[in-house]
């Protein structure tokens, strides 16, 4: 099973791409961000993101797509952007994929850590270690996504229950 996991942002869109077999370890088979310039207007923004989604889900055929809920405490502002840009992700996750689902920062940390207050340091070396790499993906966007396809991977057998319906 390919797993394609994405970690939602406006200027920096992390994914992470793993394949899971049944009984086996998960296998890293790419990571990296879609990124959109800060000088351009949102509508074009968003047009980018899409294109580079839509490239990412191409490339992969991805059997199921995890994505990481929004939270935001402080910054209203910057949490609207950031639905903008999930907006469009499960929109076009949904046209290429259809098998969406999604997962609180809180069950991510949990999944991969046991501890769902769990640092990001604490993430991030649980990725490289889940892996098997030799450094902590590169950037931290990439890390996230990798660490939601992770997630996936290892609740994926309760069915549908974290399924975008």
């Amino acid at each position: 099973m390919i797993i394609l996991g994405f970690d939602p942002g406006l200027a920096t869109l992390g994914y992470g791409v793993i394949k899971k077999e049944a009984r086996g370890k998960p296998i890293m088979l790419d990571y990296g961000i879609i990124s959109t310039p800060k000088d351009e207007n949102l509508a074009v923004r968003l047009a980018l993101l899409e294109k580079g989604i839509k490239q990412v889900i191409d490339t992969y055929k991805p059997d199921e797509i995890a994505v990481e809920e929004l939270f935001f405490a402080k910054n209203v502002k910057t949490g609207i952007a950031v639905a903008h840009a999930r907006g469009v992700l499960l929109l076009t996750a949904n046209k290429e994929c259809g098998r969406i689902f999604e997962y609180t920062p809180l069950q991510i940390k949990q999944a991969l850590t046991g501890y769902g207050r769990a640092e990001k340091k604490q993430i991030q070396e649980m990725v490289k270690t889940r892996l098997g790499l030799k450094s902590i993906p590169r950037p931290d966007d990439a890390a996230d996504a990798l660490a939601v396809a992770l997630c996936h991977a290892q609740t994926n057998r309760l069915g549908g229950l974290f399924a975008i319906k």
